[in-house]
């Protein structure tokens, strides 16, 4: 089988392109409009509002495999209720090098990267993937085995979001591409 790194283990095991999980239990909410933590048929999942544009952070380590490429940023999701129309997702990363970065302020990449829109699925609970890419110099300079955060939100300015209520997310995977 392949292997593959997680944000649990951080492991090394050959054959995969190198993944870090981000999952809604280990969510570092932001202070304010944040993503909300809720279940679904006992999975765990983060709210997104259909009005509000909420966001959810995750600190995670660059696996020691990372060899400096871009990244490319699953979002993996269902609906409360919608049945049509569509979602936009954006994403920031940032980089917390060793005694450089002040963690006691935001050092997120000037702007995001968004996913466009994406068509929700015909039937409340069913998952769809949204991709955001990201080329290695839009990712605030994140080397291998250094710590960083990845902030999701739901983007509900953007013309293309009009699917209402929740958008929750299952989990997000960051791999290398």
């Amino acid at each position: 089988a392949k292997g593959r790194i997680t944000a649990a283990s951080n492991g090394t095991t050959g054959g995969d392109k190198r993944v870090v999980d981000l999952k809604p239990t280990s969510n570092e909410p932001p202070s304010s409009n944040f993503a909300t933590f809720d279940v679904r048929n006992n999975h765990p999942c983060l709210d997104f509002d259909a009005s509000t544009g909420e966001s959810a952070i995750w600190t995670f380590r660059m696996p020691t495999t990372y060899a400096g490429g871009g990244l490319t940023v699953d979002i993996f999701f269902s609906m409360t209720s919608a049945t049509a129309n569509g979602v936009v997702w954006q994403g920031y990363f940032e980089r917390i090098d060793l005694s450089s970065l002040d963690i006691d302020a935001d050092g997120w990449q000037a702007t995001p990267n968004e996913s466009g829109t994406v068509t929700v699925p015909g039937t409340s609970g069913q998952v769809v993937k949204a991709t955001i890419t990201f080329t290695n110099s839009e990712i605030d300079g994140l080397l291998l085995a250094e710590l960083g955060r990845f902030k999701l939100t739901r983007d509900v300015a953007d013309a293309g979001d009009t699917a209402t209520g929740d958008a929750e997310v299952l989990l997000v995977q960051i791999r290398e591409t």
